[in-house]
C-alpha cells in the first residue's frame, strides 16, 4: 500500500502595504469647533522684530515679503470664504494664526500687519513705547477702542477694546500700495461653523397661564459672537439667527400664536421678550458695555434694553414681515413696528411707527414708557426687511 503524501498549500508572503505618510502641517489649532492648520513660509518664521523701532518693523516685512507666501495667504483666504467668514472673523483667524506662530506679541501683530495688508485691507502699525501697535482703518465707529486719524480717516487698534489708552502712538512711514479695504463688523450673514449643539428652554407667564419656547443652538456661534467689540446699532439689529435656531423659536410661538389676530400674536410675542429674561444692566453682567445679538439674548438669562430690542426687531421681522425701528433714548432703546394701530408712536419720514417696548413689562404695542412716553428719541435704527 502506498503511502499518501498530503501536500501542503503554499502560503503567500504578504507584505504589510504601507501607507503614505501624511506631512504634518506646521500650525493647528481649535477655531471655534472647526481643526485648522497651516503651512507657514520659512521666510514668515524667521521674521523677526529687530532692532526695536522702525527699522525693525522694515526688517520684519522685509523678510515675510521675500518668502513663497502667496500660497499662504491663498489659504487664509480659502479657508475665510468657506468658512463664511466676515470681517471680525477674518480678523480672528489671522490673530490665531500669527499667535500659533509667535508667542512674541510684536512678531504677531507685525505678522498679522502683513497678511492683512496682503489681503487688500488698509491697516497701519505703529510703536508705544518700542512696541507694535496694530490699527485699522474703519469708516464705521468701533466703540471702547483706542483710534488715531490720519489723512481723516479714523484706525483703530482693535487688540486694545476696551483696554483703556495705549498712549502716544508713533506711526511707521510706509502704506502698503493697493490696501485700502475698510474693517467692515457687519454681520449680515452668519459663519459656518462646527456645531455644538445644546438646548435651552424659557418660561414665561401671561395672563396667568404658563408657556414655554424650546430650542436649539450653536454653542460655537455664542462663542464666536462673545468675542465681538461694541459696534453700531445697525450692526446688531441687522444680524440674522442661526436658521435652526428661529425656527425652533418660532414654531414654539407658532403654537401659542396661531389663529390669533395679528394685534394679539405681535403683544404676545412682545410679552415673550419681557418676560423670559432677567433685567441686568451690561457693566453688572459683563464689567463692560456690549450690546448682544439676538442669538445671545437668547442664550443668556440676563440682558438690558437693547438685547431686547434687537430680539423683538428680529422676531417682528421674520415672523410678521412689517416694517421695525430701533427707538434710541438718552438712557433707553425701545422699538417700534409700522402696523396699523393705536397707542403712542413715533414719525419716521412720512410713516407713522407704533411703539412697542419689549422692556416694558406688561405694556402691550402703543404703550411708552412714561418717562419716553413725550421724548423724541435721538435716533433711528433702521433695520432691513427681507
Amino acid at each position: 500500500m502506498k503511502k499518501r503524501v498530503e501536500l501542503k498549500p503554499e502560503i503567500e508572503k504578504i507584505e504589510p502595504k504601507q501607507e503614505p505618510l501624511v506631512k504634518a502641517k506646521d500650525i493647528s489649532f481649535d477655531f471655534y469647533g472647526a481643526q485648522l492648520e497651516f503651512d507657514i513660509p520659512s521666510g514668515i518664521k524667521q521674521a523677526n522684530y529687530y532692532p526695536h523701532n522702525q527699522k525693525g518693523i522694515t526688517s520684519f516685512f522685509s523678510s515675510a515679503a521675500s518668502s513663497a507666501y502667496d500660497s499662504f495667504i491663498s489659504e487664509i483666504g480659502k479657508v475665510s470664504k468657506n468658512m463664511n467668514l466676515n470681517d471680525w472673523g477674518i480678523y480672528l483667524l489671522i490673530t490665531k494664526i500669527s499667535d500659533s506662530i509667535f508667542t512674541n506679541q510684536d512678531n504677531s501683530k507685525l505678522l498679522s500687519w502683513f497678511i492683512f495688508n496682503k489681503m487688500g485691507y488698509a491697516v497701519k502699525v505703529g510703536l508705544a513705547k518700542q512696541h507694535i501697535v496694530l490699527m485699522h482703518y474703519s469708516d464705521k465707529i468701533i466703540y471702547s477702542t483706542p483710534n488715531y486719524s490720519f489723512s481723516d480717516k479714523k484706525y483703530y487698534a482693535i487688540s486694545n477694546y476696551d483696554k483703556g489708552s495705549i498712549g502716544r502712538v508713533f506711526s511707521y512711514r510706509q502704506d502698503y500700495p493697493g490696501s485700502t479695504k475698510p474693517f467692515d463688523l457687519s454681520l449680515l450673514s452668519l459663519p459656518k461653523l462646527p456645531f455644538n449643539i445644546k438646548t435651552k428652554t424659557l418660561n414665561f407667564k401671561q395672563f396667568g397661564d404658563e408657556y414655554s419656547v424650546s430650542f436649539e443652538y450653536n454653542k460655537n456661534l455664542i462663542d464666536f459672537m462673545d468675542t465681538y467689540p461694541q459696534a453700531d446699532y445697525q450692526t446688531y439689529f441687522n444680524a440674522p439667527m442661526e436658521s435652526k435656531t428661529f425656527e425652533d423659536v418660532a414654531l414654539s410661538l407658532k403654537k401659542y400664536i396661531d389663529g390669533r389676530k395679528a394685534s394679539d400674536a405681535m403683544n404676545f410675542v412682545l410679552a415673550f421678550v419681557q418676560k423670559s429674561f432677567k433685567y441686568e444692566r451690561d457693566n453688572e453682567q459683563f464689567g463692560r458695555e456690549k450690546v448682544m445679538f439676538a442669538e445671545e439674548t437668547l442664550f443668556f438669562d440676563k440682558s438690558d434694553c437693547e438685547d431686547r430690542a434687537v430680539l423683538y426687531t428680529y422676531l417682528m421681522k421674520e415672523l410678521f414681515h412689517v416694517p421695525v425701528i430701533g427707538l434710541k433714548y438718552k438712557n433707553h432703546m425701545s422699538t417700534a413696528i409700522y402696523v396699523p394701530m393705536d397707542g403712542d408712536s413715533v414719525k419716521v419720514g412720512s410713516r407713522k411707527f407704533i411703539v412697542a417696548d419689549p422692556t416694558y413689562v406688561n405694556a402691550t404695542i402703543g404703550m411708552s414708557m412714561p418717562n419716553y412716553k413725550s421724548i423724541k428719541p435721538q435716533s433711528y435704527i433702521e433695520i432691513g426687511i427681507k
